[in-house]
């Protein structure tokens, strides 16, 4: 009975220490196992944040500067103070590097603009109507926040605008704050949202207090 008992307490303590022993390793595993897992994390973001540590104007230009022809459907509404809704229009855009832009309209009224180097032709209807952008530097600068844009000129948006730039490679916004003051008077912020290197919408603020928004989808090359 005695040895029983000795047997039973040399295995039960054997058992005891043996458990006692796995609650350790297992202790030791599962921190380890946590710390493992903190720096594979931590391993994974580390691209992405120097990623987004390097991610500057000039990288942006970059990139669009490699977009030598576009085309894209457009919805734009512009809001404007002293009507209840906002404005509705739509249509498709056509760009060929460095400097041609077309707005083609095709909603509620078919209209077209047309950007060629310094030239600026407007049609609607039977009506023509051709511009030295020379002769109007504000409409100029306004056509260059767009054209340079898409164009990733740096220098030609800096020659009217205080650039800043948001976000990431993936998901970016530009904002262009007009640096003349006839410019100030007629805009006050242009936003330009993109993925990539796709310019997805065109946001402006108008000093007057109206807006505009043009939502941009790609399109295959017609």
């Amino acid at each position: 009975m005695i040895l029983k008992k000795a047997v039973g307490g040399f295995v039960g303590a054997n058992l005891f220490a043996r458990n006692s022993l796995l609650v350790r390793i297992n202790s030791h595993l599962l921190f380890a196992l946590c710390a493992l897992r903190h720096l594979l994390v931590a391993l994974a973001l580390l691209p992405a944040v120097s990623h987004a540590a390097d991610w500057d104007i000039d990288q942006l230009m970059s990139v669009l500067a490699q977009t030598r022809s576009d085309h894209a459907s457009f919805v734009e509404k512009k809001f404007i103070a002293m009507l209840d809704k906002p404005v509705e229009s739509s249509g498709e855009l056509f760009y060929s590097a460095p400097d041609h832009l077309e707005k083609r309209t095709l909603k509620p009224k078919a209209e077209s603009m047309t950007v060629d180097g310094g030239t600026l032709v407007i049609e609607r209807g039977r009506q023509k109507h051709r511009l030295q952008l020379q002769g109007y530097p504000e409409l100029a600068a306004f056509i260059d926040s767009i054209r340079g844009t898409l164009a990733g000129d740096r220098k030609a948006l800096e020659r009217n605008y205080r650039l800043s730039l948001g976000g990431t490679s993936e998901h970016w916004t530009l904002q262009l704050l007009p640096l003349d003051e006839k410019m100030q008077a007629v805009v006050t912020r242009i936003r330009i949202v993109g993925v990539r290197d796709a310019v997805r919408s065109i946001e402006i603020t108008q000093a007057d207090g109206d807006s505009s928004l043009m939502l941009i989808e790609k399109l295959a090359a017609p």
